[in-house]
């Protein structure tokens, strides 16, 4: 095996070769018949390995021109509503499924919670005292609830001004979307806005009022285009660091 990129390279300094598209538009083209004789002369195990990855690549199919369908059909809304959670698989009965989010204002949302209550800098920091004496006091630990992507790395501790305890990281919040009365799980892709400033925005700290982005997709909300929603934004509505867990109003 060679030690290099030399196909790359090559490619990258001459190009590809005269009939090089042609010949992978057959190809493409003859592996669909190919599959299909594997999938045909298959027995045992692996012939029923090869029927489960068939069909399970069908039903998506199908869930997804399904879900291109409803998006442009209008839907009943039911009248009454029920008081309690929905499980996922009753969402889509007799409920209208509004992806595109309303506005107020022109770039204001109409938020659940307009006030909230400012968070002074003592309360959300507390100091760390450093140093062989103890007498540097630059290090500071947030108190309140922080998020931090997947692929967070902690700086060295010499280079660390912000501390974020591992106790108080959340990647999931409890949110409620408001017309279908259901509370789901979901996972947080960022902090959108902290409404104390942009340095606890920065920083990813979650305090109440705070709008946060999470991931909608297994929801299955559709914009009119029809493409799948994945983000949107929802705003928290209780204190995290007292209650252990993130509870949000979707903005719809």
């Amino acid at each position: 095996m060679p030690q290099g990129d030399y196909i790359e390279l090559h490619r990258k300094r001459h190009g590809h070769r005269l009939d090089h598209f042609e010949h992978k538009c057959k190809k493409e083209a003859r592996e669909v018949h190919k599959r299909s004789a594997i999938a045909q002369k298959a027995l045992g195990i692996k012939g029923k390995m090869i029927a489960k990855k068939n069909y399970s690549e069908k039903a998506q199919m199908k869930k997804t021109l399904k879900m291109h369908e409803e998006s442009s059909t209008r839907r009943k809304v039911d009248d009454d509503v029920h008081d309690g959670a929905l499980p996922s698989y009753l969402l889509d009965r007799e409920n209208t499924t509004r992806a595109k989010q309303k506005r107020k204002k022109a770039g204001k949302w109409d938020v659940p919670l307009p006030k909230v209550r400012p968070v002074a800098e003592d309360e959300m920091f507390r100091v760390i005292r450093t140093g062989k004496r103890k007498t540097k006091q630059w290090k500071r630990m947030v108190t309140k609830a922080v998020f931090v992507g997947p692929g967070f790395t902690r700086k060295p501790p010499k280079y660390e001004r912000f501390i974020g305890p591992t106790g108080l990281r959340f990647t999931k919040a409890h949110v409620t979307h408001p017309e279908l009365k259901c509370t789901f799980h979901l996972e947080i892709i960022g902090v959108k806005k902290n409404p104390n400033g942009p340095m606890y925005t920065s920083l990813g700290v979650m305090t109440k009022g705070t709008i946060i982005q999470v991931n909608v997709s297994k929801l299955g909300l559709v914009t009119p285009a029809g493409k799948v929603v994945w983000g949107k934004y929802a705003q928290v509505t209780n204190n995290p660091e007292n209650d252990g867990c993130i509870n949000a109003v979707l903005l719809v």
